[in-house]
C-alpha cells in the first residue's frame, strides 16, 4: 500500500485544511514531502483553506510549520488568510482565527485586489477585532522601533554586541 496512487500530499494538505481533518494532515506532517505553502489553481494555501473552512484544529497545526508563509495572497481575490478571517460569519470563530494568525505574525498592512487591508474589510461595528488588528500594528511598529533604536533598553541581555560591553 505504500505506493498508492492518487491525491499527491500537497492535494491532500488542502483537503485536510479544507475539512478539519486533523488525522489527515498529521499523517502528512508524518511522511513528508509536501510544500506547507502549496497554492491551488485559485491561489488558496492551506492556511487560506483552513481559515476560511474555520478549521481550527489543522490551523494551529499549519501555521506551527517552521516553512509556513502566514501572509499567502491568493489569486482571485489577492487575499491573504488574514482577510478571509476577518470575513467569517461567527465571532467567536473569527476571533479566534484572526488572533492565531496575528499570533503567528501575518501582516494587517496587505492590501487586497480592491487595494483593501483587513481593517479596510472588517465591519464596522466589529471592535474586538478592530482592538486586536491595531494591538498587533502597535506591536509590529514597536518591533521596528526597537530595530531603529535600541538605546534605552540598557543592553541587559540584549545580545545586539552595540559595545557598551567591556571586552
Amino acid at each position: 500500500m505504500e505506493s498508492e496512487q492518487g491525491a499527491s500530499n500537497n492535494e491532500r494538505l488542502l483537503a485536510a485544511a479544507r475539512s478539519d481533518n486533523q488525522e489527515m494532515l498529521q499523517e502528512i506532517f508524518e511522511k513528508g514531502d509536501f510544500d506547507i505553502n502549496f497554492q491551488d489553481g485559485l491561489g488558496n494555501t492551506a492556511l487560506h483553506n483552513a481559515v476560511s473552512n474555520g478549521s481550527t484544529d489543522v490551523l494551529e497545526y499549519i501555521l506551527s510549520h517552521e516553512d509556513c508563509d502566514v501572509d499567502p495572497i491568493n489569486r482571485i481575490e489577492k487575499a491573504t488568510p488574514l482577510h478571509l478571517a476577518v470575513r467569517l460569519e461567527h465571532p467567536e470563530l473569527r476571533k479566534y482565527v484572526v488572533e492565531s494568525l496575528l499570533e503567528a505574525g501575518a501582516d494587517t498592512r496587505i492590501k487586497d485586489k480592491n487595494g483593501d487591508t483587513v481593517l479596510d474589510t472588517l465591519a464596522a461595528d466589529d471592535t474586538e477585532i478592530r482592538t486586536l488588528i491595531r494591538k498587533a500594528q502597535a506591536q509590529a511598529s514597536v518591533s521596528q522601533d526597537d530595530v531603529a533604536s535600541d538605546d534605552e533598553d540598557g543592553d541587559a541581555g540584549s545580545g545586539s554586541g552595540s559595545g557598551s560591553d567591556e571586552d
